[in-house]
C-alpha cells in the first residue's frame, strides 16, 4: 500500500499540494478526478520524484509484507501476525521507486532520440529481472528480440519499431501501446495512468482500455487520472478521490463518479 499523510509540496514559492492524505492499496483500482490545476498530475509526478516539486512536509510510505529479519508473532488466538515493512518513499531515488513497483504513464509521453526502443526495453526488463531474481542471467540483445515477439504480437506492434528511436515520431496511439508493452515486461505494482486517454480517438481509447482491463489483476493497482468516465465501462474501480484547490475534497465509490458526471465539480 502507498500511504500518504499530510503531504505538502511547492513549486518555488507556490503551494501545489496542501495537506493531502490518501491511500492506494494493492489489488484495488482508483480514480483520481478534478478540474485542471487541482493537483492530480502534480501528485503523480511527485511520487516519481520529479525535481520540479519541492517537498515541504508530510509522509509518503510504501507498506508491504513482513518486517525484514522479524519472525511472525502470534495474537491472542495463537494465529501468526505479520509485521508490516514501512519504506519511506521520500528517501528513494526514481530508479529505486521503480524497483519498488511504481510506474508512471505520462500524460505527454517524451521522445528520446539516439536510444533504440529495443535497448530501452531490454534494459528495463533486465533491471527488473535482476531486482527480483539476482541469480538469473540477463537476456542478450539476440535472445531478448526472440523473447519479446509474443508481446509485440499481442499488442499488434510491428517488429520494425524495435529499431526506431524511443517514441520519436510515434503517434499518440503508438506511444500508449509502447507504455503498455513496458507494463507487460516489468509488471509494476502501482500503475499511475495520467490521462491515458490523451491523444487517442474513440477506437484507440477502446483498445487501450481493454488492454488495461486485461492487465489489471490481484497483483497490481491502477491509479487512473482522468477528466472522463468512459474508463469505468472497462475497468472496475474500487474508490474515487476528488481533488480541488490542491487537496482531496471528497472520496467515495462509483456513485460519486455518476454524481460528478451530472453536476460536474460545481458542488464539490
Amino acid at each position: 500500500m502507498i500511504q500518504i499523510k499530510n503531504l505538502k509540496i511547492n513549486v518555488g514559492e507556490k503551494e501545489i499540494l496542501k495537506w493531502v492524505s490518501l491511500d492506494f492499496e494493492l489489488w484495488k483500482n482508483y480514480l483520481l478526478l478534478g478540474r485542471n490545476w487541482s493537483g492530480k498530475s502534480s501528485l503523480s509526478s511527485f511520487l516519481m520524484w520529479n525535481p520540479v516539486y519541492e517537498y515541504k512536509s508530510g509522509e509518503v510510505k510504501i507498506i508491504e509484507g513482513q518486517t525484514q529479519g522479524t519472525a511472525p508473532t502470534e495474537n491472542s488466538r495463537g494465529e501468526p501476525c505479520v509485521h508490516p515493512l514501512n519504506i519511506d518513499l521520500l528517501e528513494l531515488n526514481p530508479e529505486e521507486r521503480s524497483k519498488k513497483g511504481l510506474f508512471l504513464s505520462f500524460q505527454n509521453v517524451p521522445e528520446i532520440a539516439w536510444i533504440k526502443l529495443s535497448e530501452y526495453l531490454r534494459t528495463i526488463y533486465n533491471i527488473n529481472l535482476k531486482n527480483n531474481s539476482p541469480e538469473v542471467r540477463e537476456l542478450s540483445p539476440f535472445i531478448f528480440k526472440r523473447f519479446i515477439k509474443k508481446y509485440l504480437t499481442e499488442l499488434n506492434i510491428d517488429e520494425k519499431f524495435l529499431d526506431r528511436d524511443l517514441n520519436v515520431w510515434f503517434s499518440g496511439w503508438e506511444k500508449r501501446k509502447i507504455e503498455i508493452l513496458q507494463m507487460k515486461l516489468i509488471w509494476p505494482s502501482y500503475i499511475i495512468l495520467d490521462e491515458i486517454d490523451s491523444w487517442l480517438d474513440l477506437d484507440a481509447f477502446k483498445t487501450i482500455a481493454n488492454l488495461l482491463k486485461d492487465l489489471s489483476s490481484e497483483n497490481n493497482t491502477l491509479i487512473i487520472i482522468t477528466h472522463h468516465f468512459k474508463i469505468l465501462e472497462y475497468i472496475n474501480v474500487d474508490k474515487i478521490y476528488v481533488m480541488k484547490d490542491w487537496n482531496i475534497v471528497k472520496q467515495g465509490w462509483v456513485e460519486l463518479a455518476e454524481e460528478i458526471s451530472e453536476k460536474w465539480f460545481e458542488e464539490m
